[in-house]
């Protein structure tokens, strides 16, 4: 530790609301490891939806409300600093780690679930509850920094952990596998990217929901027909027609969703950036006995899962643009006006 620098570049949240709220600094105390921790120097953090979500308070269920605005439902504790996906290299351990850890390349599980050498009654998100990579260095418990052997950039393995992580979890859920058709709405992001790669890694055939403009990208990672944004699916597949739906969208045009499901179908929901307050008819939920999924926390498994399929080449990195940490408000503006496909990445070291 004696020879790491004393304070550190890295952004602060300082509180709910505008892109004002993101303050850069050069004098951030650089962190800690515990016990059974580890100190990473980051090399690259992407953005995520719920960097903006959790900026403007959006997880917060009551209007004017921000008590419950963070990712698990608790206050935020401001300054934080935010940032679930990280690349980066091991750069100190506490006493309880081997050092045979010093110098790893590791991505960093974004769903946490043992922190300060405890497990946790109820998982926080990195850069959330606690501290993320949005800075030069970050603290993490050693079991969620996974080691990565690859020849990829840093800026690529960091646009991986937090959607993919996400996209395989909602695959895994809903036991996506060879032979399922499977229709992805908000299939040009972050998640819906990488859910179309993976799904179709597991032999499925994807179908995708995106702008006219991405349809040729979104068909080159795996889709095997696009379907915009404001299409009619039912008219365009049929009723019955799918066997999972995974849903990052939500909004006006939900219930289609579950028209188009066979029975039995499966429907799995882990983002609504087009709106989160929908309507359901009951009886197409029992008629056809499908079964609803919601999917926050990491199901065992599903990180390494990830480490593998990135090692073994089975989904490549899709980075729509770059930026400096200093230019954070920038990057978070890019992402929130929805033109990119891919992630939105930081360069940090």
């Amino acid at each position: 530790m004696s020879k790491l620098p004393k304070m550190m570049r890295g952004v602060w949240l300082t509180g709910h609301g505008d892109v004002d709220k993101l303050e850069f600094r050069n004098d951030i105390p650089v962190p800690q490891p515990g016990p059974y921790d580890v100190l990473i120097h980051v090399g690259a953090a992407a953005v995520n939806n719920t960097d903006l979500n959790t900026r403007t308070a959006w997880y917060s269920k009551e209007d004017g409300e921000s008590s419950d605005a963070s990712w698990a439902g608790e206050p935020i504790r401001f300054p934080r600093i935010q940032g679930a996906d990280v690349c980066g290299r091991i750069v100190a351990v506490g006493k309880k780690i081997g050092k045979d850890r010093l110098d790893e390349r590791v991505l960093v599980e974004p769903c946490i679930r043992e922190a300060h050498g405890e497990k946790l009654k109820r998982p926080w998100y990195f850069g959330s509850e606690c501290d993320g990579g949005f800075a030069e260095y970050t603290v993490i418990a050693s079991c969620h920094a996974y080691k990565i052997k690859s020849n990829l950039s840093d800026i690529e393995l960091a646009s991986f952990p937090c959607s993919y992580s996400t996209a395989e979890n909602l695959l895994t859920k809903v036991k996506v596998d060879a032979g399922d058709i499977v229709l992805v709405t908000g299939a040009s992001g972050g998640v819906g990217s990488a859910a179309v790669q993976l799904a179709k890694a597991r032999g499925a055939e994807v179908i995708a929901i995106t702008s006219p403009s991405k349809s040729g990208e979104v068909l080159s990672i795996g889709a095997s027909r696009t379907l915009a944004r404001n299409d009619s699916v039912v008219k365009a597949l049929g009723s019955q027609s799918i066997d999972v739906v995974i849903d990052l969208v939500g909004g006006d045009q939900w219930a289609e969703l579950l028209d188009v499901l066979k029975p039995g179908g499966r429907y799995a929901v882990a983002g609504a950036i087009g709106g989160s307050l929908v309507e359901m008819d009951l009886r197409t939920l029992y008629l056809k006995d499908l079964s609803l999924f919601g999917c926050t926390v990491l199901e065992p498994k599903v990180f390494s899962n990830l480490i593998k399929n990135i090692e073994d080449g089975s989904i490549s990195p899709v980075v729509a643009q770059t930026f400096p940490l200093e230019q954070i408000a920038q990057a978070q503006e890019v992402f929130a006006a929805k033109q990119h496909t891919g992630k939105i990445v930081l360069t940090v070291a």
